[in-house]
């Protein structure tokens, strides 16, 4: 089995990563159906409570 020789910088490593970085797709951003508001997808609306059309978070 191949095992690396000598550890890789952390220099190395960021830029390989950063390589791919702008292969990434952009974050989806989705309503609220019950106030409009803008939200990421499968997470609670901050502004009313609401996930799955029920109140999931009191909110005054």
């Amino acid at each position: 089995m191949g095992v690396p020789k000598k550890r890789k910088s952390k220099m190395r490593r960021n830029r390989r990563r950063a390589a791919n970085s702008n292969l990434r797709e952009a974050v989806q951003v989705t309503e609220c159906p019950k106030c409009r508001e803008p939200i990421l997808p499968h997470r609670a609306c901050k502004s009313c409570g609401y996930y799955g059309g029920r109140e999931v978070i009191a909110t005054e």
